[in-house]
C-alpha cells in the first residue's frame, strides 16, 4: 500500500491488540518492527501480585528498556520501508502517574525528563481504544500467568488514564480506533479496512475510526 510515514507507533491499554496489529502491519507492509520488551522486566509478575511494593522497580525497569530502544528507532534500515512500534515512549508516564506515590513520582520525573527529550517521534500514533469487557476477554484468551491478577477495576482506571492522555495528545497526528467489536487478527476484511484508513486516506490530527464494513 502507499505509505507516507517513516515511523508509526501503536498504543493501547493492556489487551487492546497493539502488538498483534503492529506485527500484522509490519508483515504486510515490509516494515521494521520494534516491540516493547515486557517479558524481560523481572518485576512485572511481582507488580501484578503487589502493585504498591513493586510499582517503582517495575516502572524504572520499563523506562530503562524503552530508552535503550530509542537508538534502534532513530536509525534507518535501508532494507525496510519504515518502522512500526507497539508503544510510544510517553506512555511510560501514564503508568507512573497511576501507580507511584508522590515521592516516587518526583524521582521518576527527574529521570523521565532527561530521557523523553531525545526519544523518537512518530509520524503517526494509532490509539486502540477498547471496552474493559473486551480487554478482559483478550487477556484471558492469551493466558499469560502473571496477568491473571489483573482486575476490571484496574483496566477501567488505566483506560480512563489513557483516554485522558490522548485527549490532550498533540505531538503527532493521532488516529483513534475503537477495537471493541473489531477482530483484525481473524477477520481479513477488518484488517484490510484498517490498512486502508491508515495508508490510503490523508491523516489529520484526532482522526476517529468507529465504523467497520460488513463481513
Amino acid at each position: 500500500m502507499p505509505n507516507q510515514f517513516d515511523f508509526i507507533a501503536i498504543e493501547g491499554v493492556i489487551g487492546a491488540g497493539k502488538t498483534a496489529l503492529a506485527q500484522l502491519l509490519a508483515e504486510r507492509n515490509d516494515a521494521r518492527i520494534i516491540l516493547e520488551q515486557f517479558e524481560e522486566n523481572p518485576f512485572l509478575p511481582k507488580f501484578y501480585e503487589d502493585k504498591k511494593r513493586y510499582a517503582f522497580q517495575t516502572q524504572l525497569a520499563f523506562l530503562a528498556s524503552r530508552f535503550k530502544q530509542q537508538d534502534k528507532m532513530t536509525s534507518r534500515d535501508l532494507f525496510n520501508q519504515f518502522l512500526i512500534s507497539d508503544y510510544i515512549f510517553e506512555k511510560d508516564r501514564i503508568f507512573a502517574r497511576l501507580n507511584l506515590d508522590d515521592d516516587e513520582l518526583a524521582l521518576y520525573d527527574n529521570i523521565y525528563g532527561i530521557m523523553t527529550g531525545i526519544s523518537a517521534k512518530p509520524d503517526l500514533v494509532i490509539y486502540l481504544q477498547c471496552s474493559v469487557e473486551r480487554l478482559m476477554e483478550n487477556i484471558e484468551h492469551r493466558g499469560r500467568d502473571y496477568e491473571r491478577n489483573i482486575t476490571p477495576d484496574y483496566l477501567q482506571e488505566l483506560s480512563d488514564a489513557y483516554n485522558q492522555f490522548f485527549y490532550h495528545y498533540s505531538k503527532a497526528p493521532l488516529m483513534i480506533i475503537n477495537t471493541s467489536k473489531i477482530d483484525f487478527v481473524n477477520n481479513p476484511n477488518h484488517l484490510a479496512y484498517l490498512e486502508e484508513q491508515i495508508f490510503e486516506h490523508p491523516i489529520r490530527n484526532n482522526t476517529h475510526i468507529h465504523i467497520i464494513p460488513d463481513e
